[in-house]
């Protein structure tokens, strides 16, 4: 039995009719075409599918599309505005932190909440925040100092 759920998605109203059993991260590539979210391991291990739920990062895999109704999502392709990348973005591609892509949208997701809540974070805070990140390609160093940078940046931006 389809169910009707209304959500904001990267600042948009979305309303549509959904099995009960579609998983956020299916409804968000398949229905909407957002397929910057990506589906990995669908256990909620490798973090892939990492998308913003009401300011916290969350495994898509692991919650029902019905589980999101009424709720704020916000994914990768939600963070640049304008065609200008977010500073985070910015810093991965600065840095280097992008090999094959495929962990990227939820490292940056990850860290964006990271961010959002704490602006300074220590560098074991920033492993701590990606720790449900994984990344088969770079070994994390340029990852942590992508967001290490993004910090400053950020920082910066809200001074001026």
């Amino acid at each position: 039995m389809m169910r009707i759920i209304t959500m904001t998605v990267n600042g948009a109203p979305v309303e549509a009719a959904v099995e009960p059993n579609r998983t956020l991260v299916q409804f968000l590539r398949e229905d909407l075409g957002l397929t910057g979210t990506k589906h990995g391991c669908g256990l909620g291990d490798c973090g892939a599918c990492t998308v913003i739920l009401d300011g916290k990062p969350v495994n898509s895999c692991l919650v029902l599309a019905v589980q999101a109704n009424g709720r704020e999502v916000l994914t990768i392709e939600g963070l640049a505005e304008n065609g200008k990348l977010h500073p985070i973005q910015q810093a991965f591609v600065k840095t280097g932190a992008v090999q094959c892509g495929f962990c990227t949208p939820g490292m940056i997701l990850s860290a964006k909440a990271l961010l959002d809540e704490n602006p300074r974070p220590t560098e074991r805070e920033i492993r701590t925040a990606i720790s449900g990140n994984l990344c088969r390609c770079t070994g994390y160093q340029k990852i942590v100092e992508a967001i290490a940078e993004a910090s400053k940046t950020l920082e910066t931006e809200v001074s001026e």
